[in-house]
């Protein structure tokens, strides 16, 4: 798409450097697409051409950026123009870049603030890593109970300007307890003599500072907000948290759980801003656990070697067994912890659970025996002398093999991320290869154990 937007007379005013007649293009872009155009030219005329646009524009361009290429941009910025830069920001996006960028930068860009905003970036850093705390902006409006509509109408053009939001307009007692939150709506239809407390109907919904930020997601995802009121342990609304960075964090959770569904370790960060060395050392410790667990598998075949010698055709199913179990499990496990990540179930709905998927792992494992059964009939039908004259009772064990496998599959790939939840763990780390590699085990003894069964006195 970006590739669409350097239409050729664009193209031309950035060769130019004539970035005065580019900056008057740019101004109806919005900062999203200016901050692809800048990521997408040469990089040493970049800091041109951020260095072009007007001061209210670059810094919202400045927001759009990756945490690596505002690090890259703030080095080639003077210290004037990152001090004017931080001073636009909106000061939940200045913590989020302090946290990201490396601490000697950090440090720098702490001295270059003005005491007002040094004072409030570090108040905000003081809060837990990964708390709402650092996610908030101590920018809102609030009004008292005891206000006529007018005067809260007088605040709030006074101050909105200043606030993230105006959308809601918050109510605090003389101390600063937060009392109620009204929609902006609300307060412009009401009759101005009335009192603000006339229209409040005392059922907000907060977040507290120390809350992860993960409830900030799932509080605004329940209740269709826009923004949220933050309090401290005394109920004091300290800040506001808005849907924009609600939205990243979403984003970024989403990665992470991805990730660790894939059999890995998180990023910390983006895959192009990840070394080599560090992506290795990601992945490295699950492959070698996934490794030395697939071991088992060897072991479990091993224990089998005499009826692997009586009935050799039994080896060509055991990758297709093996593979369905470890199918099933993968589908059952990615099923229960998205819907744990969504509270769509908790832990006290296990047995709901269990009882499902073992109506699902036997309706699967019967339409999948199925398919193997006529598999192997059909090709002895039509000529096939692989399965040899005992073709009927080798079909048997591959059907009835699959319906235990998957059905084990299924259990456990849904009970194991339910297991890590209620022992604390991330039930994203019972990762889809993790929850395959453990059904494989079990699934040759199952297949096994199935064949002497069925094949006792013919082949075994």
């Amino acid at each position: 798409m970006l590739k669409e937007l350097l239409k050729p007379e664009i193209q031309e005013l950035i060769d130019l450097h004539l970035w005065a007649d580019l900056r008057d293009v740019l101004e109806t872009w919005s900062p999203a697409e200016i901050a692809d155009l800048i990521l997408d030219i040469e990089k040493n005329n970049r800091v041109l051409l951020y260095r072009s646009l007007p001061r209210d524009l670059a810094h919202e361009v400045f927001s759009y950026l990756d945490a690596e290429q505002q690090d890259s941009l703030l080095h080639d910025l003077t210290d004037s123009e990152t001090r004017d830069l931080l001073a636009e920001m909106n000061p939940d996006d200045r913590t989020d870049l302090l946290v990201e960028l490396p601490g000697k930068v950090t440090r720098r860009l702490l001295s270059l603030l003005d005491p007002d905003d040094l004072k409030q970036a570090r108040w905000l850093l003081g809060y837990p890593e990964e708390s709402i705390g650092r996610l908030m902006t101590p920018d809102f409006v609030a009004v008292r109970p005891y206000w006529t509509i007018k005067q809260a109408i007088q605040q709030i053009k006074q101050h909105g300007n200043d606030s993230e939001t105006i959308n809601r307009i918050y109510v605090r007692d003389d101390k600063g307890v937060l009392l109620d939150d009204i929609m902006l709506r609300t307060i412009i239809l009401a009759n101005e003599n009335d009192m603000v407390e006339d229209i409040m109907d005392h059922n907000v919904i907060r977040l507290s500072a120390f809350d992860d930020q993960e409830q900030a997601v799932r509080v605004m995802e329940k209740y269709d907000l826009s923004s949220i009121p933050v309090v401290d342990s005394q109920g004091v609304l300290v800040g506001i948290v808005t849907f924009d960075d609600v939205l990243d964090i979403a984003e970024e959770e989403a990665t992470e759980d991805i990730q660790k569904l894939g059999g890995m370790e998180a990023l910390d960060t983006s895959y192009k801003s990840t070394t080599t060395f560090e992506l290795v050392k990601k992945r490295a410790g699950w492959l070698s656990i996934l490794m030395i667990s697939e071991m088992l598998t060897t072991s479990a075949l091993s224990y089998f070697e005499g009826e692997i010698e009586k009935a050799a055709i039994l080896v060509l199913f055991i990758p297709l067994v093996m593979s369905s179990g470890g199918n099933s499990g993968s589908q059952a496990a990615t099923l229960i912890i998205r819907a744990l990540a969504l509270e769509e179930v908790r832990l006290r709905d296990w047995w709901y659970i269990m009882k499902r998927e073992i109506i699902s792992g036997l309706m699967l494992g019967t339409l999948l025996g199925a398919l193997g059964f006529l598999r192997i009939e059909l090709w002895t039908l039509f000529g096939s002398t692989v399965f040899g004259p005992h073709h009927f009772l080798v079909a048997l064990t591959v059907a009835f093999a699959l319906v235990g496998i998957v059905l084990w599959g299924t259990l456990s790939g849904s009970m194991l991320p339910l297991l890590l939840k209620k022992l604390r763990f991330d039930p994203a780390t019972s990762s889809a290869p993790f929850v395959a590699t453990m059904v494989d085990v079990i699934g040759i003894v199952i297949y096994f154990v199935v064949a002497l069964l069925v094949l006792h006195g013919t082949l075994l």
